[in-house]
């Protein structure tokens, strides 16, 4: 069974419940994905790692159980998560076709190792959610040593990351990072989870279509019989048949394109922009000449290299030019504190 084959660009679907609560309500989830559905993947939490103790961690080993008898009975293979060797084991155990390592055990590289430990001379398909942090050298870390455990079929999950203050997510997407994953390993599937990211189901199509824009190869979304009743995650969960909806919604589009005429329309598009970026690059290597001659007049006369009310002043002038030629703020902000940082430097 190759799951995460990436011969072919049809995007995987997995889908199921936040947790397995109770044996009816896995049964009947499940009946009603196939029903309007029919996900590659049923995925359900058995072992759920909760934030604060007292709220509901999972039922644990009889929801393998139900998950795998689930699975039979519809024919589609099955997947849960695992934080430790003991997981490890029972799964296997009850034959769980496919794992993944949530982002909570991402971020402990002595916690990925006891479940690559585990998993020596295992075949089994393994997932591996980003880790809360936004740090891509632990998700690469983990990615290695599932490998080196001899696991073949690996797949990335970008679940977003944690961050602080305001956002219309639940955990901020920071797709950048997931785009460096893509280009460190362009071998190895990578899957969203729109749930963990919107956090709210009324977001769930905008995130999912962003990710396929971004030629993501699946998609893994929560859904329940009753999601408003869900014991986990409620906001972030869909009834099956609105599942079908959003993923009826969705654009699907291709890597490239069978076209010669539009191959062509392209090509002197980027024949452009190659030249543009040249002039950038050139522009740039003369700006830093610029910046060490100041640098040195500082230096010979004892100025502070930072100066706040000078960036203050560039940063509002320039922003003000880059909304007048159509450039997002946001954009703009990030390329000239990039650009003032390498400064700083020389």
């Amino acid at each position: 069974m190759n799951l995460f084959s990436n011969s072919t660009h049809q995007s995987l679907l997995i889908a199921g419940p936040c947790s397995a609560e109770t044996a009816d309500q896995l049964h009947q989830t499940a009946n009603e994905l196939m029903l309007h559905t029919k996900p590659n993947l049923l995925r359900a939490g058995v072992w759920k790692p909760r934030t604060r103790p007292g709220e509901f961690e999972g039922v644990g080993i009889p929801a393998l159980g139900w998950l795998k008898e689930a699975g039979l009975k519809h024919g589609v293979p099955v997947c849960t998560e695992v934080a430790n060797a003991q997981h490890v084991e029972a799964a296997l155990k009850a034959g769980i076709d496919v794992l993944w390592i949530g982002a909570r055990t991402t971020v402990n590289p002595f916690s990925v190792q006891e479940i690559a430990d585990a998993l020596q001379g295992v075949k089994i398909p393994i997932m591996i959610k980003n880790p809360v942090n936004p740090d891509i050298a632990l998700w690469l870390g983990a990615m290695e040593r599932l490998n080196r455990a001899g696991i073949e079929q690996l797949a990335g999950i970008h679940r977003g990351f944690t961050h602080y203050g305001r956002s219309s997510f639940r955990n901020e997407p920071m797709w950048d990072i997931a785009i460096r994953f893509k280009q460190e390993l362009p071998q190895t599937p990578l899957i969203c989870d729109p749930s963990h990211i919107a956090g709210k189901r009324e977001l769930l199509a905008l995130v999912a279509q962003r990710a396929l824009d971004l030629d993501y190869q699946g998609l893994m979304i929560e859904s329940h019989v009753n999601p408003d009743q869900a014991w986990t995650d409620a906001k972030q969960q869909v009834t099956p048949e609105n599942l079908a909806g959003i993923l009826g919604s969705l654009v699907s589009r291709k890597p490239t394109t069978d076209s010669p005429s539009l191959q062509q329309a392209l090509d002197a598009l980027r024949s452009q922009i190659d030249q543009i970026d040249e002039k950038i690059m050139h522009a740039m290597a003369e700006r830093m000449q610029v910046v060490a001659q100041i640098g040195s007049y500082k230096r010979q006369h004892g100025v502070t290299i930072l100066q706040v009310n000078r960036w203050d002043e560039m940063v509002k002038k320039r922003s003000h030019m880059g909304d007048a030629l159509g450039l997002y703020p946001g954009f703009t902000r990030k390329m000239l504190e990039i650009i003032h940082a390498e400064s700083i430097r020389r």
